[in-house]
C-alpha cells in the first residue's frame, strides 16, 4: 500500500516539476505550468457551463414549441396522393388534403402526412401551430431529452476545445521563444573561441 502511494506522488511530483523550485527551471516553465492548470481548470469549468447553458436552451425552445403547438381533430378531405394503395399498411404516411375548423370556428383546409391507410371521411390528428397553421408534431419527452443531452456535451466539448486550443497555442509560443533564447544561448558559447569539428 505505501508504495503504491509513493509511486503516484512521484509521478505527481514528476509532472509539477515546473513548480518546484529547481536550479534547471526557467521563468517560461513556470509560466507554462500555470497556463496548464489554468486551462484544465478554466475548460472544465467553461465546459460545464456551457453544456448547462445550451442544454437550458434546447429544453426552453422544445417546451416553447410544445406550448405553441395543439393537436387538432381533422377530417381527410380526398384521396391520399395516388399510389397509396399500393404502399404497405404498417404506418406508412402518404400527402393528402385535410380539412379542420379552429377554435375561432374558421374551416381551414391544407396537405400534410396522413396514414396510407386512412379513407376519405377518416378522421386524422394534425398538429397547428400558434397562428393555426398546420406544423409538424412537437418533439417527444424522449427526443427533448435526446436533443437536451446531446446539444449539452456538444457546446461542453466545443468550450473545452476552445480553451484547450488557447492553451496549445500559448505553449507552442513559448516553447518558440525557448528554442530562439536557446540558440542566443549556443551563439554566446561559441563565440568563447572552441569549435567543435
Amino acid at each position: 500500500m505505501h508504495e503504491g502511494v509513493s509511486k503516484v506522488t512521484r509521478r505527481a511530483g514528476v509532472r509539477l516539476w515546473r513548480l518546484r523550485r529547481n536550479p534547471l527551471r526557467r521563468t517560461s516553465d513556470v509560466v507554462e505550468a500555470w497556463i496548464l492548470i489554468s486551462a484544465w481548470v478554466l475548460a472544465l469549468a467553461g465546459a460545464l457551463v456551457a453544456g448547462l447553458l445550451t442544454a437550458g436552451a434546447v429544453q426552453r425552445t422544445a417546451d416553447r414549441v410544445r406550448e405553441q403547438t395543439h393537436a387538432v381533430s381533422a377530417v381527410l378531405a380526398g384521396e391520399p396522393a395516388a399510389g397509396a394503395a399500393a404502399r404497405p399498411a404498417g404506418g406508412a404516411l402518404v400527402w393528402g388534403a385535410v380539412r379542420w375548423t379552429d377554435a375561432a370556428g374558421v374551416t381551414h383546409t391544407d396537405r400534410t402526412r396522413v396514414p396510407a391507410t386512412a379513407a376519405p371521411g377518416a378522421r386524422v390528428t394534425v398538429w397547428t401551430n400558434a397562428r393555426g397553421a398546420l406544423t409538424a408534431p412537437p418533439p417527444s419527452a424522449a427526443d427533448t431529452a435526446f436533443q437536451t443531452v446531446l446539444g449539452g456535451l456538444w457546446a461542453g466539448t466545443a468550450a473545452a476545445g476552445l480553451v484547450l486550443g488557447g492553451a496549445r497555442l500559448a505553449r507552442t509560443r513559448l516553447d518558440r521563444r525557448r528554442f530562439d533564447q536557446w540558440a542566443e544561448e549556443w551563439a554566446r558559447v561559441d563565440t568563447w573561441g572552441r569549435k567543435t569539428g
